[in-house]
């Protein structure tokens, strides 16, 4: 145990220290608000100045039909034909007949491929202007305070009962955005840690380093001090992002956190969710699914890092496991619409796929005994992996020169010696 440890200190330290760790652990925060808020920023800009939009309407009926915003421009005429001038508009509306009596009689010509913005933009305008003609010709007395009057929007509180008969507020849009953030962590976390530990473990064995450890540690001491240390490292790199995210989204959208404030009364619902979830609970569930995950895929990764010369050898091994984890994520993205389906509750239990899964699942509220046996099934089989990962790692951390296949690695397993 105590070279177990040393080696965990040491494999620690030297990746932390690493500057591409350090610029990474930085960076990585300012990209994410970057992503966030670049895009909202880059809409905003009017980068193309007003288009020139020439409406042909050959029925005279539709002179007020559109108006002029700071992006469009609108030319009425009522005679004349798209055609390509030297100096053309942006696009042609051309409208031929009635559009109550015939809808397909409007059509927008352009050169060049219009924008989506301003498809929508003539959609509404048109749809809103007829449905106001087809309420006029009705001749009903005040039918559009009629129709407002008979429109109902209700907000359906949702309230799980516990066993202990209380009510809590609860919000099915809350817990999929609580389960599918607990997923893509646990699928970031599971992916790029467990790949830098395969790709540790080759570089070591590549340059011949790993020969004067085993010297002094046993293979299985090796593998999990790698293991172990990588995860901390990973932990610790998360832990950073997270709270250096929080700082900066606080400083960058005060007035976004104020005008949150203002609308109190469509808050209140929100933070009623909020606090009855069980966030105590969620967090120790997680934190377990996430050592059970990483330790069972982290084991297969510094296995295959052992079995294969060089980091272009690996791919036979990964896409396999690539593919388990891949349909892991897109089960539990399906699972926040059914957290309860057969589907699910399977994919939940097998444990290639319950740490994504189960993330998911948790904050809908589901039995225990489904969890306990989840987790039950999950450390047996990490248990069962590292296990097998030991033995693979034993043999082919001092193999070299040797095409490696499956079979190969089946015997590795069985050897005794």
């Amino acid at each position: 145990m105590n070279k177990i440890n040393l080696i965990i200190q040491q494999e620690y330290l030297n990746r932390i220290r690493k500057r591409s760790f350090i610029i990474m652990t930085l960076l990585m925060p300012f990209l994410f608000v970057t992503i966030m808020f670049v895009p909202n920023w880059l809409s905003s800009i009017d980068s193309t100045g007003t288009q020139d939009i020439t409406v042909l309407d050959y029925t005279g009926l539709y002179e007020d039909l559109f108006t002029d915003t700071p992006q469009y421009r609108f030319n009425y005429q009522t005679t004349g034909k798209p055609v390509n001038h030297t100096e053309k508009p942006y696009a042609y509306i051309t409208i031929s007949d009635n559009l109550i009596q015939n809808s397909k009689a409007i059509a927008i010509y352009s050169e060049k491929q219009i924008s989506q913005n301003l498809k929508e933009y003539v959609t509404l305008q048109t749809e809103h202007y007829l449905e106001n003609e087809k309420l006029a010709s009705y001749q009903i007395p005040n039918i559009r305070k009629i129709i407002a009057d008979s429109q109902v929007k209700l907000n359906i509180p949702e309230i799980r009962l516990s066993e202990n008969e209380s009510k809590n507020h609860s919000s099915a849009e809350t817990s999929i955005i609580i389960g599918i953030t607990g997923t893509f962590i646990i699928y970031m976390f599971l992916l790029l840690y467990g790949v830098q530990v395969m790709q540790s473990v080759t570089q070591e064995k590549s340059s011949r380093i790993v020969e004067v450890m085993i010297s002094s540690v046993k293979p299985f001491e090796l593998m999990m001090g790698k293991i172990v240390a990588i995860g901390l490292a990973g932990l610790t790199q998360f832990t950073i992002w997270l709270i250096l995210s929080g700082i900066i989204l606080s400083l960058a959208t005060p007035q976004l956190l104020s005008d949150m404030s203002l609308n109190s009364n469509d808050l209140s619902i929100e933070a009623i969710n909020l606090q009855n979830y069980p966030f105590v609970e969620l967090l120790i569930y997680f934190i377990l699914f996430f050592i059970g995950g990483y330790m069972l895929y982290a084991s297969l990764f510094a296995a295959i890092g052992a079995a294969v010369d060089n980091e272009s050898d690996t791919q036979q091994f990964m896409v396999p496991v690539t593919i388990i984890i891949l349909f892991a994520l897109y089960t539990g993205i399906y699972s926040a619409q059914f957290p309860e389906g057969p589907l699910a509750f399977w994919c939940s239990m097998i444990p290639f796929t319950s740490p994504i899964v189960m993330m998911v699942r948790l904050p809908f509220g589901i039995p225990f005994w489904e969890t306990a046996l989840s987790l039950l099934i999950l450390s047996i089989s990490t248990l069962y992996c590292i296990w097998i990962s030991g033995r693979i790692y034993r043999v082919g951390i001092l193999m070299y020169g040797k095409k490696t296949s499956y079979r190969e690695i089946i015997k590795w397993i069985r050897y005794k010696g």
